[in-house]
């Protein structure tokens, strides 16, 4: 009925589409099809999608971000009015709370170790080091086995100490170890540890009253995490989960922290990996391990380039075959 016609060339008779359907058919796919955007709105969608997808990381972008991210979170967080008056009230108000919840054991923590004396040593140690070491470590080693991820996990980090940021704006408090009328043990001072810019030497090169939330365990439980979700290992696993919480007793151990404050840094950290699923569209550790290796705009990727075919016309012609007859001669 008009939907089809027949067509005979050299014996053979082939269906050729009616000139009704082949009239149709253009118009039904522009009709399906949504017209592409165009002009800035369409260049902006396109840079907004090409920012969104994994790429590798390039070296000296993340070593200058790393470290101008660092300088500007130390600049603010010291910058941050101290409220001295305003901090203690607030330290004691949440030992006070606490209290009312059975759960004020910091004090008792903190004299218990404190009489081990080797113990609190290597803790004040601890608590001045390895909040640096491992963080970086772990982003080095992002960087080198999961290219894919390392954006996207490095991104709940930054989200992460920039929350915490407002935190320290918005709740000054006071350390344990600087509250009125407490019992508490500055180990630092007791011990004389070097290394920490909580007390001793240090003290006046960092705000002393910016302990809501814990970065401490904001950072060690994104170590944790990221280690226990991508590590083959079952050991390396095991020390993922064990990190966080040694770095919880080390804090309440020296009095630098109450419980409270490592609840504050788990809610930054909880926000950092919203906001990361929000702008890649999944979790870090469900993205491709792996980018192809011109996702990346530099060539400093800290990867090896992917061996790719060369060109045909760069190819070496391969040498013909020996006959028998030239093996003969």
């Amino acid at each position: 009925m008009g939907e089809t016609q027949v067509s005979t060339h050299e014996g053979r008779s082939t269906a050729d589409p009616s000139p009704i359907a082949a009239r149709t058919a253009p118009e039904a796919a522009t009709a399906s099809t949504p017209p592409p955007a165009s002009g800035k709105t369409g260049r902006l969608l396109a840079r907004l999608r090409s920012l969104r997808m994994p790429r590798r990381p390039r070296l000296w972008f993340e070593i200058l971000l790393i470290a101008v991210s660092y300088w500007l979170y130390s600049l603010v967080r010291n910058a941050v009015p101290e409220q001295k008056a305003q901090a203690l009230r607030n330290a004691d108000w949440i030992w006070s709370a606490e209290k009312s919840l059975g759960l004020a054991f910091e004090e008792t923590v903190n004299h218990a170790v404190n009489s081990v004396t080797w113990l609190i040593v290597s803790m004040n140690y601890y608590y001045a080091t390895l909040h640096f070491v491992v963080t970086i470590g772990v982003l080095v080693w992002l960087f080198r086995r999961h290219p894919g991820r390392y954006a996207a996990t490095r991104l709940v980090l930054f989200a992460t100490t920039g929350v915490a940021l407002l935190g320290y704006y918005l709740y000054p408090l006071a350390p344990p170890r600087l509250m009125n009328g407490a019992n508490f043990i500055d180990t630092v001072l007791l011990h004389e540890t070097w290394g920490s810019m909580a007390s001793g030497n240090f003290k006046n090169m960092s705000n002393q009253y910016a302990a809501m939330p814990s970065m401490h365990i904001g950072w060690s439980l994104w170590c944790g995490l990221t280690i226990f979700a991508l590590a083959s290992a079952p050991w390396a696993r095991i020390l993922g989960l064990l990190y966080p919480t040694l770095t919880l007793v080390v804090i309440v151990a020296t009095a630098n922290h109450f419980w409270l404050d490592a609840v504050g840094g788990m809610a930054c950290l909880a926000f950092g990996y919203t906001v990361s699923r929000v702008w890649y569209g999944s979790l870090p550790h469900r993205l491709p391990k792996w980018v192809p290796a011109g996702s990346g705009r530099g060539r400093l990727t800290g990867l090896r380039a992917a061996r790719l075919p060369r060109p045909a016309s760069e190819r070496k012609p391969e040498p013909e075959p020996e006959t028998a007859g030239a093996r003969r001669a």
